[in-house]
C-alpha cells in the first residue's frame, strides 16, 4: 500500500563512506541516508574541502542539487542552486569539493551503487595532487 512518510534530517545519524589524506588532513564524505528502496534513494551529503571522488556512474538514474559550497565535476563549477542530472549508463568526474566544501541533496531511482569509469586514471590524479585514500571502518 503506498505510504506518506516524513523523516527529518536530525533524525538520521552521518554514515563516512570515504576518507583521504591530503597532506596533514584528513578528508571524508559522509552521508544521511533519508531512503532506501529498490525503487528511490535520497542521500544528504557532505564532502570536505578538497574531496575528490572518481570519475564514475551509477547503476541507475541519479539527480544531485547543491545546497552549499561549490563543486567541480569535470570542468563544471557547480554552485548553490545548481542541478545535475546523470542517466544511468552516463559518467561525469572526477568531483572535487570546493575550498568551503560541499552540501549535496542526492535522488537515485533505483540502485545508487557507483560504477568506476577509470581506476588507473582516478590513482593517477590522486598521485599527482598527493592524495592518500584512507579505509573507511565499517562501510561497504
Amino acid at each position: 500500500m503506498p505510504e506518506l512518510k516524513f523523516r527529518h534530517i536530525d533524525d538520521v545519524d552521518w554514515r563516512e563512506v570515504r576518507a583521504q589524506r591530503h597532506g596533514d588532513r584528513r578528508v571524508s564524505a559522509r552521508l544521511k541516508f533519508m531512503e532506501m528502496s529498490p525503487t528511490r534513494t535520497v542521500i544528504y551529503t557532505q564532502y570536505d574541502p578538497g574531496m575528490t571522488l572518481e570519475a564514475h556512474g551509477h547503476a541507475s538514474d541519479h539527480v544531485i542539487f547543491v545546497t552549499k559550497g561549490t563543486l567541480m565535476i569535470g570542468d563544471v563549477e557547480c554552485t548553490p542552486g545548481m542541478m545535475v542530472l546523470l542517466e544511468r549508463g552516463a559518467t561525469f568526474g572526477p568531483l572535487v569539493a570546493g575550498p568551503e566544501g560541499t552540501e549535496l541533496l542526492e535522488l537515485y531511482t533505483g540502485d545508487p551503487s557507483p560504477e568506476p569509469a577509470d581506476a588507473e586514471e582516478f590513482q593517477a590524479l590522486l598521485a599527482e595532487r598527493g592524495i592518500v585514500p584512507e579505509p573507511v571502518p565499517g562501510f561497504d
